[in-house]
């Protein structure tokens, strides 16, 4: 058995036999490249809609050791949603550990850059899990990249001092904006922690021009560890969202102080890849049976339960 596989100098065809040990190379040559595409960045063994999803039989959650949303036991509120919708999709469930700083890549298949409220999408990168879920709050850039679940959580971000801090605690108006700048009136000469291309992001609330020192947090860390920076005196205030701070306030009794709102309210959502047009909205259909039989209500209360004090409108009935 002969197989024409190339052209000679005049034109001829040459011949070689195809013997069962080129036969044999040919295969692992084929084999090879197939493994090497499979490696490349962007690459993904399963993943994107509800059919992938079934398929592979798993739920992957991507998500960061962050307050009361996922911790470091294997729980949190985003951890035992996402249990119960994978429950409810007869997979299993598996959770992925990401950063800040990669998550929507691990989720989109995309690394990124945001631009203010824009997007530059940057190259390629592995795909690792299937829905975000973990206090993912909802800004206009993230929205160019992800499609949100209806919201799930209420947010914002407030200034936090320590307790003996000469800043004190602004009066509340009723009007938010005027709060907003009454916080910010006061920061001349201080210094405030942040973090860049995260919801504490100072760009997002112009705090360039308050007079401040902005002193960026290192994205691979712990956002837990920012609060901490202010009691040891590293930083006069930080920057820090609402979920966050209710939970020091509990931890930190007496030595935290909140001065004020930095930000309008915001709300967390769950985010799935824009090309996951089922499997988001197989999830909406679940998260709605959650809030109306209260089992959503009931698991807000176990992790967070001064927040319906602090948003009784966002969870009225």
């Amino acid at each position: 058995m002969t197989q024409a596989i190339n052209q000679g100098q005049h034109g001829r065809t040459k011949k070689y036999p195809l013997t069962a040990s080129r036969c044999h190379r040919v295969v692992l040559m084929m084999l090879w490249a197939l493994i090497l595409a499979l490696s490349m960045p962007g690459t993904q063994a399963f993943g994107g809609d509800l059919e992938d999803v079934l398929k592979a039989g798993k739920l992957r959650h991507l998500g960061i050791p962050y307050a009361n949303f996922v911790s470091n036991q294997g729980d949190g509120l985003d951890v035992e949603v996402m249990k119960l919708f994978a429950a409810y999709l007869g997979v299993k469930y598996e959770f992925v550990e990401s950063s800040w700083h990669n998550i929507i890549a691990d989720l989109t298949g995309k690394t990124i850059q945001p631009k203010g409220n824009e997007v530059e999408v940057t190259g390629s990168s592995p795909v690792r899990g299937d829905v975000i879920a973990t206090g993912f709050t909802v800004l206009p850039w993230r929205e160019k990249i992800v499609d949100f679940s209806t919201p799930a959580f209420p947010t914002g971000v407030w200034l936090i001092a320590r307790a003996d801090s000469a800043l004190n605690p602004i009066t509340p108006t009723g009007d938010i904006t005027k709060d907003i700048e009454a916080v910010k009136s006061g920061l001349q000469g201080t210094s405030v922690l942040a973090m860049k291309d995260s919801c504490l992001d100072p760009e997002l609330y112009r705090m360039h021009e308050t007079g401040a020192a902005i002193k960026l947090f290192p994205p691979e860390r712990d956002l837990d560890e920012m609060i901490p920076s202010v009691i040891a005196g590293s930083v006069d205030t930080t920057l820090m969202d609402v979920p966050v701070a209710l939970i020091a306030l509990e931890r930190w009794a007496g030595e935290i102080k909140v001065v004020g709102p930095v930000s309008l309210q915001q709300e967390m959502a769950y985010a799935f890849d824009k090309s996951a047009l089922k499997l988001r909205a197989e999830f909406e259909k679940f998260f709605s049976v959650c809030k109306a039989d209260n089992t959503y209500y009931g698991l807000v209360d176990k992790y967070y339960p001064t927040v319906f004090s602090y948003y009784p409108d966002f969870f009225a009935k």
